[in-house]
């Protein structure tokens, strides 16, 4: 087969935008040129790679096989660019991370303080639910991974970078606010508002709460810290929140940490890429900075 490095990059266009108008405009064509290339490889392979249902593009099994292999060439190319940059004395390339929700709070200040010192990188960051960025590692879309629950089904490589440390929270004129070291079966009659099924938090609390035998009584399950903290200070219940999400002073103001005996939960940040695969000369600098950064959090 015969196929050269411009259809792939269209077909992978295809395969992340799903319309044929898109991945003409992402790698600037027109549609029918995009049309007549896409029709081109199709003819090369020789089987269908995919095809339009209600105006949607759907990949078969031999496309999705086409747009792994085509991902896989991108970064690998991209990572040489970068080494031969990094010859001539240049530092620019792109830089892919996706990160769970909670970690919004202070992974964009860490990449901050990286474009500073790398000011010609481009960066690429998806902020999503847990599920959201493991099915961008499970399509390797990416150079890094940030959360705190890494998925045991998939061949990765995880390192804690930083704790993520999990507060029973209430408000401020909730009756154990100002008690002390008091036992968690004390709140079996309260009302918990706890993060949606599936979040790297919820999953964490689940674990805690069944080690110790508590079944809360949940009112809410929400997808949002911030909803959560607008539920807690409205008095709708007690929450589990990471202390990332309570890193304001304005937050820490607004509601009440609950000392509770065991708490706060002992959790961590972690830095996940898919096994096997090779990182690239910025992904690899940026993993150190990373590490770097989270001692000074520390």
């Amino acid at each position: 087969m015969n196929i050269t490095f411009r259809q792939l990059r269209l077909f992978l266009a295809l395969a992340e935008t799903g319309s044929v108008s898109a991945a003409a405009r992402m790698v600037h064509v027109t549609q029918p040129t995009a049309s007549m290339g896409l029709k081109e490889i199709t003819e090369t392979v020789g089987v269908p790679l995919y095809e339009v249902i209600a105006r949607k593009v759907q990949l078969t099994q031999i496309g999705q096989e086409l747009a792994k292999t085509s991902r896989a060439i991108h970064n690998n190319w991209e990572a040489f660019e970068q080494q031969v940059d990094g010859l001539k004395g240049l530092t620019r390339g792109k830089l892919k991370v996706s990160i769970t929700s909670t970690a919004k709070y202070f992974i964009p200040r860490i990449l901050g303080t990286f474009c500073e010192k790398y000011p010609q990188i481009d960066i690429s960051l998806e902020i999503l639910n847990r599920d959201g960025v493991v099915k961008r590692l499970e399509e390797n879309l990416d150079d890094l991974y940030i959360m705190s629950q890494p998925p045991l089904h998939l061949d990765i490589n995880d390192e804690v970078f930083m704790p993520n440390l999990l507060m029973l929270v209430a408000a401020k004129n909730h009756p154990y606010a100002s008690r002390k070291n008091f036992d968690l079966s004390l709140l079996k009659n309260e009302k918990f508002i706890l993060r949606e099924r599936g979040s790297g938090t919820r999953m964490s609390t689940d674990a805690y709460f069944k080690k110790l035998r508590f079944k809360p009584d949940i009112r809410l399950e929400l997808g949002s810290n911030e909803a959560i903290k607008q539920a807690v200070l409205g008095g709708l219940g007690i929450a589990v929140l990471s202390e990332y999400s309570l890193n304001e002073k304005s937050d820490r103001d607004d509601v009440a940490i609950l000392k509770c005996r065991g708490f706060p939960i002992h959790s961590s940040w972690y830095i996940v890429i898919p096994k096997g695969r090779k990182l690239s000369p910025i992904a690899a600098v940026f993993k150190m900075h990373l590490s770097e950064q989270a001692r000074d959090w520390r």
